[in-house]
């Protein structure tokens, strides 16, 4: 047997030496239950899930088609033997046709029952184990929301796992839209810590602030400290503390990170003790650090400290066989969301889906994916579903992107198409970013780092 779990049988019969016999030979190695008509095998079917059921057909009341019938209706459904008399091999056949696994005459060559008994079981495991096959090639490349088949995602999930014990520190970088947020995400729920997981946007707080963020502060600290308050390390204490965007973070509050990493305490802001800190620090940032510790704007020690382990996210356009798969994901989501029937995608809308460059990458698809489920009438979502900017990037026959990574690269794609999209908004951002997808402080950055 491939494993080592006792199997569950219901047997129903009407004759009593047919069940004590039965019962002699098989409760040694599984778990047997008897019942004396199909009747009474019914309402135990409707309580409990049997691995495999064995049925007499012929049986005053509910004969065995019934409980055959009520067993193939079951999820998980069992492998099912049936028991027949000479006369009734018609009627055994039939079952066999309805789903029956086989059937066996009567009276039962106990050596010959036995055997089809372990070959039920085989079918079972072996149906047991194609299933969890199925489950694992479904989900082996998804953690968490981030889902994937790719060899650089399968790369990114295989480290996510063999990172998440320990309490090294952890940079995510990757563009914009990527997905770093729900890998720090992962790698804390994986981790076993039993803190919270704290999230910090460096980018949208000034230094001053963000100090206070961090660390905390005491009561008449600075003006409006009413009250002390804990940082972000402290709450984060026993759990994880990600801090996005650390690229973005002023010199100053770079030294008193390094002290905590160094240390594994700190102070709060007007503070005079030092709070020790279970704290686990992952970072993220779309910037290359190294270039701005050239140019002195990162502290390189810090940048050593922060790098002890690296996990790159891929940008969307160099994964492109995972976009049938988050196409489904956000679909099933928005469907459920909006309380829609399941919806699908014709393969001619996939296909301009799969093809396009997604410069805002997932954040982007998944925004794109919501809009066509709000705004579809019918459960099938077909080109005309797919935004305009995302068709118009493609000729009219569809044969060949005109915007590919081939002719174009990258930087000029994006923008043309935000310049496209600002031309037919009359430069209005927030109209601007959604026609492209996009949040406006996407919108904001990438208008930012195109003028350079």
């Amino acid at each position: 047997m491939a494993n080592n779990r006792r199997y569950s049988i219901l047997l129903v019969d009407d004759e009593r030496s047919t069940r004590e016999g039965i019962s002699r030979l098989l409760q040694r190695e599984y778990d047997l239950t008897l019942a004396e008509d199909g009747s009474r095998a019914i309402n135990i079917l409707r309580k409990n899930n049997f691995d495999i059921v064995v049925t007499d057909l012929k049986m005053p009341g509910a004969d065995g088609m019934e409980v055959l019938k009520e067993s193939l209706a079951k999820d998980p459904q069992p492998v099912c033997i049936v028991m027949t008399a000479y006369g009734s091999i018609p009627s055994a056949v039939e079952a066999t046709r309805i789903g029956a696994f086989e059937f066996i005459q009567k009276p039962l060559s106990l050596d010959q029952f036995e055997l089809m008994v372990k070959r039920a079981v085989e079918k079972k495991q072996l149906t047991e184990e194609n299933k969890e096959l199925k489950r694992k090639l479904n989900r082996s490349y998804e953690i968490g929301d981030i889902i994937g088949k790719s060899a650089c995602m399968h790369e990114v999930f295989e480290t996510v796992k063999q990172v998440a014990p320990a309490r090294t520190t952890v940079m995510i970088t990757g563009e914009s839209g990527t997905g770093k947020e729900m890998i720090a995400h992962s790698i804390h729920a994986l981790s076993g810590r039993t803190g919270q997981f704290v999230a910090v946007h460096c980018a949208a707080l000034p230094p001053t602030l963000l100090e206070s963020e961090l660390f905390g502060h005491e009561k008449g600290s600075f003006t409006g400290a009413s009250e002390q308050r804990k940082g972000r390390f402290e709450l984060a204490d026993g759990g994880t503390l990600f801090l996005d965007e650390i690229g973005d973070i002023d010199q100053s509050v770079q030294v008193k990170i390094l002290r905590a990493l160094e240390t594994r305490t700190f102070e709060r802001v007007g503070g005079a003790g030092a709070i020790a800190t279970d704290t686990r620090v992952i970072t993220a940032t779309n910037k290359d650090l190294k270039t701005l510790v050239a140019d002195g704007k990162f502290r390189e020690d810090l940048y050593f400290r922060l790098f002890v382990v690296a996990i790159h996210l891929p940008p969307l356009r160099e994964r492109q066989e995972d976009i049938p798969l988050l196409v489904k994901h956000f679909l099933d989501d928005f469907s459920r969301e909006n309380k829609k029937d399941s919806m699908s995608i014709s393969e001619e809308a996939l296909n301009v889906l799969c093809r396009f460059s997604w410069p805002g990458n997932i954040r982007e698809l998944r925004n794109c994916v919501e809009r066509m489920v709000v705004l579809s009438r019918s459960r099938m979502l077909d080109l005309h579903n797919v935004p305009v900017y995302i068709r118009e990037a493609f000729s009219p026959g569809l044969a060949k992107p005109v915007l590919s990574s081939n002719s174009l690269n990258i930087d000029k794609t994006e923008k043309m198409l935000i310049q496209k999209a600002l031309d037919e908004c009359s430069g209005n951002i927030t109209k601007a970013s959604a026609k492209l997808g996009i949040s406006r402080r996407t919108l904001h950055r990438k208008l930012k780092e195109l003028k350079h």
